[in-house]
């Protein structure tokens, strides 16, 4: 299917041609066909040989329903622009033809109706001129009559060829229907209309809207019952009677979880520096029409303000509309999720970021401009997390400028807030100094001659320190005697003080046990397995003599067996292995192992 919408003056036609195209009366309320008028959005549909299906959205062509003809044609493709043969080129038609350019419209055919009471090549003249400036140039001419009906068979051909044109859009999308009306049948529950510029909706599935959901009851398309469609179409949604009292008119249905919904965005507005008073105008996108407060951020860059959250992507076209001068300003959006504006100056720096902005996605620039976003955040806005150069870390991507600069950061802090560089600092430590959410966004900084070591981010200096000089001379003798804590005589003997010592314990490289017991991690491991070979239950002095060491080092690796399942004391104070296969790490594999811290 394809969706078509009209444009045009008043009174020139455009019901009339819906009607001789498809055959049905667009004007469906009363006082339409009384007055003559088109006053809401009509719909209609036929099938064209060598074109399928084709709805058409028929918009009014009055001045004071300017904000319904903006709704009918925003989510639409195409369009059927109307002048007449006997009349002047009229407001509405420039009016309606810069709100098209300004939505980025680019398929069209003109048609010049009431070629039968005039001569239409001067009307036909007129127009390309006005079209020509704008997106809808090269668009088709037709001269047509409704009442001999000359030129209809030709401009069935041209429509055929303009829908034949137009892009495809994925079945797969996510789902945005911007809704264009809404009400209630007695027994079936609340409809609601819209055109699916993309994406499917199947019978049962949930949409969100806003911070609700609603189920899909059943789908009509063109009058007709459907299990799934998929845009481009014009649909019909039964969302059942329980409903979010904030549904109706202008409501936007998404694909739950995918889009962004945001009350802040980034617009780039051409013209916007020869508004008077921009400060308040309407935003007219998709089918929705919102008063906003605009901040001017240069003369083509505008920051606005939602009075409710809208799913919005870059690279969305819109208009802000001045409704005391009709005033139509094209815009597009280029961040729909800015940092907000804080301190004097912030807005000349905002417009400075966004100078190349323009709505065309480009991953890499959308990272850079927010050093540090996630991941989720960049697919919901409409930009692709794995086309950006970047860094990442998890859901997180970081631009690598950002990266480097952290890099240089983390390398300062080390140096001047470790005991030793080359015990480092906890990831934790490090990701809070550097203002990052979560720890493990420091491992991708992580490079030469930043190195991880355990759980600390450490630098590989040229010559070690004495500090981890004595360190390294108290692993390899635990690496040898793996029990073998060494006593405070000891640690005095080898130089390391306290300072180090708990730096190293942070830092992965030793355990500490009841305070004074230091040991390499795994040794409770290995122990563990050494006594599970015991005969069952063993006592301390057994324990003592089959791991080789004295009373005051068995106690603490006991209790800390206790403490973590692998043993259990018994009431006459002998322990037991809780299991007995808890093979830990073997003698060879442990005495090997310690040598890499």
């Amino acid at each position: 299917m394809w969706v078509v919408a009209t444009a045009g003056h008043v009174d020139h036609g455009k019901s009339s041609l819906v009607w001789a195209l498809t055959g049905s009366d667009p004007d469906r309320l009363a006082e339409e066909r009384r007055r003559g008028l088109t006053i809401e959005l009509g719909y209609c549909w036929t099938d064209l040989p060598g074109a399928g299906q084709i709805a058409f959205v028929d918009v009014p062509g009055h001045e004071r329903f300017i904000q319904t003809t903006l709704a009918g044609v925003g989510p639409v493709p195409a369009v059927l622009f109307v002048v007449a043969a006997d009349d002047d080129w009229m407001p509405q038609a420039t009016e309606h033809l810069a709100a098209l350019d300004a939505f980025g419209v680019r398929h069209a055919v003109l048609a010049v109706t009431r070629s039968d009471l005039a001569d239409p090549r001067p009307a036909t003249e007129r127009a390309i001129a006005h079209l020509n400036r704008t997106s809808l140039r090269g668009a088709r001419t037709v001269a047509v009559s409704t009442r001999t009906g000359i030129g209809l068979d030709e401009l069935r051909d041209a429509l055929a060829e303009l829908v034949n044109s137009l892009p495809r859009p994925a079945p797969t999308a996510d789902v945005r229907l911007w809704v264009d009306r809404c009400f209630t049948i007695r027994g079936a529950g609340t409809i609601v209309t819209g055109t699916l510029p993309a994406g499917t909706i199947t019978v049962g599935d949930q949409l969100s809207l806003g911070a609700d959901t609603v189920r899909v009851r059943g789908i009509e398309t063109l009058g007709q019952p459907a299990t799934t469609i998929s845009g481009t179409a014009r649909v019909a949604l039964n969302l059942g009677s329980k409903t979010p009292f904030t549904l109706g008119r202008s409501s936007v249905l998404t694909t739950p979880y995918a889009w962004h919904h945001t009350t802040t965005a980034d617009l780039r507005v051409p013209g916007l520096g020869d508004v008077r008073r921009p400060d308040r105008m309407t935003l007219h996108v998709g089918a929705v029409a919102e008063a906003v407060h605009v901040r001017p951020l240069d003369a083509a860059l505008a920051r606005i303000v939602l009075p409710r959250a809208l799913p919005l992507r870059v690279g969305d076209r819109a208009i802000l509309r001045d409704p005391g001068n009709r005033t139509i300003l094209a815009a597009v959006v280029v961040d729909p999720a800015p940092p907000p504006l804080g301190r004097r100056g912030a807005a000349a720096r905002r417009a400075a970021e966004l100078a190349t902005a323009d709505g065309t996605v480009d991953p890499t620039k959308e990272v850079w401009r927010r050093r540090l976003v996630a991941a989720s955040l960049l697919r919901q806005i409409g930009v692709d997390p794995a086309a950006a150069s970047a860094v990442r870390a998890g859901d997180w991507v970081l631009s690598r400028e950002h990266a480097a600069t952290l890099r240089d950061k983390a390398i300062a802090l080390i140096r001047t807030e470790a005991d030793a560089p080359e015990l480092g600092l906890p990831l934790a430590v490090v990701a809070r100094h550097l203002d990052l959410p979560e720890p493990d966004l420091v491992r991708p900084l992580v490079q030469p001659p930043l190195r991880l070591a355990g759980g600390a981010v450490v630098i590989d200096l040229d010559a070690p320190s004495p500090a981890m000089a004595a360190l390294r001379r108290l692993i390899a003798e635990l690496t040898e005697s793996p029990f073998a804590a060494p006593d405070a005589s000891r640690l005095r003997t080898l130089g390391l003080d306290e300072k180090v010592i708990a730096a190293a314990v942070r830092a992965g490289r030793l355990v500490r046990l009841d305070g004074s017991v230091l040991l390499l991690p795994g040794a409770d491991q290995l122990a563990a397995r050494l006594l599970s070979e015991l005969p069952q239950p063993f006592t301390v002095s057994q324990a003592r003599e089959c791991l080789g060491v004295p009373r005051r080092i068995v106690v603490p690796i006991l209790e800390q067996l206790d403490r973590t399942g692998r043993t259990r004391r018994l009431p006459d104070n002998r322990h037991t292995s809780r299991d007995e296969h808890d093979s830990g790490q073997s003698v060879a594999h442990y005495g090997r192992g310690p040598a890499n811290h």
